[in-house]
């Protein structure tokens, strides 16, 4: 059965095709911006952890927590003290890990290095990775901003 009339003409057809593409394009575009502009996250001013996911440590070993949107590093330093930083590089924002063998973070995307106290000291990294406040309370550990490298 052949249909003597179409809904759609070739002519609206393309120019639907083409639309959708540049709809899809200037969103593609846009997003970027808006993230930027708009953040989506705060980020928190403290954390409460439970000291028993953390107090087995061993020294010069580091355990992940959740800050805001991005990783955090809680670090046991050889004096059995605890620091935290915001593992996420200055650079470019990518996620840092720790080596403990080379006493060193590192951020893979760029060979960027920082040494075991979050100094940046190789590769394209700018500032040190930021530092967060340690205290414990009881049977938590408080996490906090460290207002003086924010």
């Amino acid at each position: 059965m052949k249909i003597k009339h179409s809904l759609f003409t070739r002519r609206r057809f393309l120019n639907s095709m083409i639309g959708g593409w540049i709809t899809a394009m200037g969103a593609a575009f846009l997003a970027p911006i808006a993230k930027f502009v708009f953040l989506p996250n705060k980020e928190p001013d403290e954390i409460l952890l439970p000291k028993s996911d953390y107090e087995n440590m061993e020294p010069n070993t580091v355990k992940l927590f959740s800050w805001g949107a991005k990783p955090g590093l809680l670090k046991m330093n050889d004096d059995r003290s605890y620091t935290a930083f915001v593992a996420v590089c200055t650079h470019l924002d990518c996620n840092v890990s720790y080596l403990p063998d080379q006493r060193k973070f590192f951020c893979a995307c760029h060979d960027g290095w920082y040494d075991e106290n979050g100094i940046n000291i190789a590769g394209p990294p700018p500032t040190p990775v930021r530092q967060l406040n340690v205290a414990l309370d009881g049977e938590h550990f408080i996490i906090t901003k460290n207002k003086g490298n924010e």
